[in-house]
């Protein structure tokens, strides 16, 4: 098996995507950040002493989409052209997901992990003074669309999206 991130001498370099031509193309990761019962209903009740810890969060997974390429070393840069972080708050803790899209030449798997992992370490940020106890948990990518592999969803996952671009969603 060969690694297309590895040169013939088994070095690390950035894979040359410069005659794929752009695709549409998208994916979704989830997470989920496992709290205190005392987390949970400040989160509910709003009264978090840092303030409004979701849209915190939310903003927080956004930009880190659009700074993958800073962040990991081997990564494209690409235009990010759709980008939404989803929390929800659970009984033990706090689901997030994210879904980012391009049109671009290659995916956006890497995206969606690094919004859902800042996403989850700006929760942990912004509710640590309540439970220094608290666990991320389960950041996986679940879905992909778009590319020479195509669509793929992760086996026990459900997924609810429209990949369809903007101009033909409204």
């Amino acid at each position: 098996m060969s690694f297309p991130h590895l040169d013939s001498a088994g070095r690390a370099h950035m894979v040359d995507v410069t005659a794929k031509q752009p695709t549409v193309r998208s994916a979704t990761a989830r997470g989920f950040v496992r709290c205190s019962a005392e987390v949970i209903a400040a989160l509910r009740d709003g009264t978090a002493p840092k303030g409004d810890v979701l849209a915190v969060a939310r903003i927080a997974g956004i930009q880190a989409a659009k700074s993958t390429p800073t962040l990991l070393p081997l990564a494209h840069v690409i235009g990010v052209h759709r980008a939404s972080v989803e929390l929800e708050i659970g009984d033990d803790g706090v689901f997030i997901e994210a879904t980012i899209g391009t049109a671009d030449r290659t995916g956006v798997e890497m995206e969606a992990l690094t919004a859902v992992s800042v996403t989850a370490l700006a929760v942990v940020d912004m509710i640590k003074g309540l439970d220094r106890s608290v666990v991320i948990e389960g950041v996986r990518i679940v879905a992909k669309s778009g590319g020479r592999s195509g669509d793929w969803v992760r086996e026990g996952e459900t997924i609810e999206r429209d990949d369809a671009p903007a101009e033909e969603r409204s």
